[in-house]
């Protein structure tokens, strides 16, 4: 008998770590289905003249450039590639508790020093808009700006230089809000905290973009963005850990002291 009643609570211990583990991490599984990217062109065509060059080889690399940026009028055309979990059909669209690290690398070039040349990370947030973390040249700028924080790494940047960029979205323990930080070449931005209950907003998208500016006086003017080792994990809500550290483990302890 006791040989049958230690299997059956085998059994059932099993069972409830189970659906524990489901339920606890299906919060933040979604991020996990992120499979491929999606290249979106001219997001910005303001030069509908020029020429894109286009490659995607996520995760390894993806290259947006545009050549031929240059008419009498417009500003500039902007380029973008978005995470995806269907194959690279559509962008994968988080919701505001999804949350994650990534990472990659960005190569900036361009044959024209005189006009804006910018790429990097782009977050379009439902909730506060566009957040950007770039490389700029010839700003010489690396860093972020837009939605909910301004920060200036201080890593000067010429053309042809790569720089790592990380994003982080978690959620901030200390003071019990939704955040967001930053890195370029391991310099760590401060934690940007959201307000009380809000986030990113469902149905934002995450990727890089690549900016060229039109150049009327230089008809050869062109440019490319390189995005390199590209990288995204999910990040456990705190919930999780107190679900397994607070919830299973007492209860399968108190069941076998019994």
């Amino acid at each position: 008998m006791n040989s049958i009643t230690s299997i059956r609570r085998y059994t059932f211990d099993t069972i409830l770590i189970s659906l524990c583990l489901a339920a606890a991490s299906g919060a933040y599984a979604q991020v996990g289905s992120i499979n491929s990217a999606i290249i979106i062109p001219r997001v910005f065509n303001d030069v509908p003249g020029a020429i894109g060059n286009y490659v995607n080889s996520y995760p390894g690399s993806i290259t947006l450039g545009e050549s031929g940026m240059s008419q009498s009028t417009g500003y500039a055309n902007r380029d973008v590639w978005r995470f995806s979990n269907n194959g690279g059909v559509s962008a994968y669209q988080f919701a505001n508790n999804d949350y994650f690290t990534a990472s990659m690398t960005v190569t900036l070039t361009g044959n024209d020093p005189s006009i804006d040349n910018e790429a990097g990370f782009l977050l379009s947030s439902t909730s506060v808009g566009d957040i950007q973390q770039v490389v700029n040249f010839p700003g010489a700028f690396v860093g972020q700006f837009g939605g909910i924080s301004y920060w200036n790494s201080g890593i000067p940047y010429a053309l042809g230089n790569t720089v790592t960029f990380g994003m982080s979205y978690f959620f901030d323990t200390v003071n019990n809000v939704n955040a967001l930080q930053f890195s370029a070449n391991g310099v760590f931005s401060p934690v940007f905290d959201f307000g009380a209950g809000a986030g990113i907003g469902a149905g934002s998208t995450l990727g890089g973009y690549y900016q060229i500016q039109n150049d009327p006086a230089n008809q050869a003017n062109a440019g490319q963005a390189v995005f390199g080792n590209i990288r995204i994990t999910s990040v456990p809500e705190p919930a999780v850990f107190a679900l397994l550290g607070l919830g299973v483990l007492p209860l399968l302890l108190r069941r076998r002291r019994n």
